[in-house]
C-alpha cells in the first residue's frame, strides 16, 4: 500500500538524514520512478522534504525535522524494546519491526530503547538440551486466531475426536502450547501437541467482544490446579530441606508448622495418593509421612518393589 511506503520512506529519511531515490528504491524494493513520486508526494503533503541538487545530493528532511510516529513515552518505548528485544535474534520480522520503530522514536528516546533491546538474552533450552523450536502447528493456529476463522481439529485426547472450534488464543506455558477456544459445549483448552490436524475454514469465528485471554487463562490454570490438589498429605522434614520440597511440589506445598529441632511440618498435594508417594519415595528417610494412610500404603508398596528387585 502506498501509505505504508510513505511512512517507511519518512522513517528511512529520519534514520539516515538524506537519501537518494535509488537508495530508497533499493531499500523498499520499488522502482526508482516510484521512489521519486513518493518523495514528491511527501513534499506536496507539507512534510519538509526537499531535493538537494548536485553531486552527493538526494532528498532530506529540512532543518532536521522529525516526526514521532510512535506516540510512545520514554518508559513505554523501553518496556517494548525490553520485551521484544530477545525475540529479535530468532525472528527476522521482529528485528525489522524494531528497526522501523526505532526510526519513529524521538532522538532522546533512542539510546535507552536500543540499550533495552540488547539488555536481555533468553535461552529457553535447559542445560544439555537442544534449542527448542516452535511447533509448526502453532503458526497455523496463530493465523486462524488473527484471521478470526473457525478451525476443524482432529484431536487425540483420551480418545481421538473431530470438532469445529472458534480459536480465541494461544498460550505457551513452560514450553507446552495450548489453544484456548470456544466450542458448542463452551470454552475448552487443547494441548497443541495432541492436535493431529487443523483445517482453517472460511467460516468466521465467534469470539466474545469482551474476551481477555490472560484472564481466561488464569481461570483455566485455577481449575487445573484445583484438580491437581484433590488429596493432601502431611510430612515432617528438616527446615533446611523445605525449599527443595516446595520446588518439587510448587504451589501444592505449604508450610504448616515450625517444630522443635529445626524441623517443620509441610502439606503437599496431588490428584491421587500414588503421585504423592512417587514424588516422596526418592527422599528416603529425609521425610516422615504422617498421613493419610493411602499415601503410606503406596510408599510401602514402592519400597517393597525396590527391595524385591535390588536387595541381595
Amino acid at each position: 500500500m502506498r501509505a505504508d511506503r510513505l511512512v517507511a520512506t519518512l522513517l528511512l529519511m529520519q534514520a539516515r538524514g538524506r537519501v537518494t531515490a535509488a537508495e530508497l528504491a533499493a531499500e523498499l524494493e520499488i522502482s526508482v520512478a516510484t521512489a521519486r513520486r513518493d518523495l514528491a508526494a511527501l513534499s506536496s503533503a507539507g512534510v519538509p522534504v526537499y531535493p538537494q541538487p548536485g553531486r552527493g545530493g538526494g532528498w532530506q528532511l529540512v532543518g532536521g525535522a522529525r516526526t514521532d510516529l510512535s506516540g510512545l513515552s520514554a518508559s513505554e518505548a523501553q518496556a517494548l524494546f525490553l520485551l521484544a528485544g530477545p525475540a529479535a535474534a530468532s525472528a527476522p520480522e521482529v528485528k525489522s519491526a524494531l528497526r522501523k520503530l526505532m526510526g519513529a522514536l524521538p532522538g532522546t528516546f533512542r539510546a535507552d530503547a536500543e540499550a533495552a533491546a540488547d539488555a536481555i538474552v533468553v535461552d529457553q533450552a535447559g542445560w544439555g538440551e537442544r534449542p527448542k523450536e516452535r511447533p509448526p502447528m502453532v503458526s497455523r493456529l496463530q493465523d486462524a486466531v488473527i484471521a478470526r476463522r473457525r478451525v476443524r481439529l482432529a484431536y487425540a485426547g483420551r480418545e481421538k475426536s473431530s470438532r469445529l472450534v472458534d480459536p480465541w488464543g494461544l498460550v505457551d506455558k513452560d514450553d507446552v502450547w495450548y489453544l484456548v477456544a470456544g466450542t458448542a459445549k463452551g470454552r475448552r483448552t487443547f494441548r497443541v501437541d495432541r492436535i493431529v490436524s487443523a483445517v482453517v475454514t472460511d467460516e468466521p469465528a465467534d469470539r466474545p467482544s469482551d474476551l481477555e485471554l490472560a484472564e481466561v487463562w488464569r481461570e483455566v490454570v485455577e481449575e487445573v490446579e484445583k484438580r491437581r490438589s484433590l488429596l493432601s498429605a502431611d510430612v515432617v522434614l528438616d527446615r533446611r530441606h523445605f525449599g527443595v520440597l516446595q520446588g518439587r511440589f510448587g504451589r501444592h506445598c505449604e508450610l504448616v508448622a515450625e517444630l522443635p529441632g529445626e524441623r517443620v511440618r509441610a502439606r503437599v498435594a496431588a490428584p491421587v495418593p500414588v503421585m504423592i508417594a512417587q514424588e516422596l519415595a526418592g527422599w528416603g528417610g529425609l521425610v516422615e509421612v504422617e498421613g493419610p494412610e493411602p499415601v503410606k500404603a503406596e510408599l510401602a508398596r514402592i519400597g517393597a518393589e525396590l527391595v524385591a528387585r535390588y536387595a541381595k
